[in-house]
């Protein structure tokens, strides 16, 4: 049994749909049913399910905003990972905590390796931060699996905000000098129940990992791919016109690079991710033939990327 808190977010909706089809038994608990920065909640989860791993797929992903809710992006990940760790901890249970290309600054020129330095230039980045630290000053036996640039056919995302504005708008500028690699959380899903199957046999394997999809682009080359998978079906194919971060200033700072090296994740654990194209393709005809309602739902950190 494996226990995800942020359940019902689109990480934790795809491990729920992923472990069904490899008939795994796994439980995802949603931000009501168990606060991560509840100390109390979170044990009685793990009393109650008695898991063999747990997954933190939980965080407050409002990049913006953190700025000025600095309290509930701590609370939620730097708190709540500490929670979560502890009460792993007690139990000897390992932990598969999700981290971000947020704890990196971006100036690097070329991917970032487990090894570099995290130096975080924004709220969001710096409680991430904290929360990677927690877990590792506090639990001996986790991953911290750093990912970037995650979409899905669920929640609010990227790719559902350039379908939803693409469907009514001519003209769409989109940021063209950040870099990274769009993932699928259906593949990172994917990536994280099989590092978790060999990590519950040999916990010697804990520490620090990246997980992307392979390749890389901008959120204009991104976009750009979006529009294009989807035109057969909608039809529509607004200009999508690059622009600099500095023509679309916003309250966070973001990294100019989040390119992550993957390697030490595929040699480790055998998991080979797919070009960033191929989940792009696949997600984009899924939304765009299911009609779903793709109107915003919440900020979070990919938001700020089309004008």
């Amino acid at each position: 049994m494996i226990v995800v808190f942020g359940g019902h977010g689109q990480l934790g909706r795809e491990l729920t749909h992923a472990a069904s089809t490899r008939a795994i038994a796994l439980q995802a608990l949603s931000h009501a049913q168990a606060d991560i920065a509840d100390a109390a909640a979170v044990a009685a989860a793990l009393a109650r399910w008695k898991p063999s791993l747990v997954v933190n797929a939980a965080a407050y992903t409002k990049v913006d905003l953190a700025e000025s809710e600095t309290e509930a992006a701590r609370q939620a990940n730097e708190i709540g990972a500490a929670t979560v760790a502890t009460a792993c901890a007690a139990v000897d249970l390992p932990l598969v905590h999700v981290s971000t290309d947020y704890v990196f600054d971006g100036r690097k020129d070329g991917a970032y390796r487990e090894s570099d330095p995290v130096c975080p230039i924004n709220v969001y980045g710096r409680t991430k931060a904290a929360g990677e630290d927690a877990v590792r000053a506090v639990l001996k036996n986790h991953i911290i699996l750093r990912t970037a640039w995650v979409y899905s056919e669920f929640g609010h995302n990227f790719l559902k905000t350039v379908l939803r504005l693409a469907a009514t708008r001519e003209e769409l500028r989109i940021v063209a000098d950040q870099q990274g690699s769009p993932t699928s959380a259906g593949e990172l899903a994917e990536a994280i129940l099989n590092a978790a199957s060999v990590f519950q046999h040999d916990r010697a394997l804990a520490g620090t990992y990246h997980f992307t999809a392979a390749g890389v682009t901008t959120w204009h080359g991104f976009a750009s791919r979006i529009v294009a998978a989807a035109a057969p079906i909608t039809g529509r194919i607004p200009r999508l016109v690059p622009i600099g971060t500095a023509d679309y200033p916003t309250a966070a700072k973001r990294p100019a690079n989040s390119c992550l090296d993957c390697r030490l994740f595929v040699d480790t654990f055998g998991f080979l991710p797919r070009h960033w194209t191929v989940g792009v393709d696949a997600t984009t005809r899924l939304v765009a033939a299911s009609g779903q309602d793709t109107e915003r739902q919440s900020e979070n950190k990919s938001e700020h990327r089309v004008a």
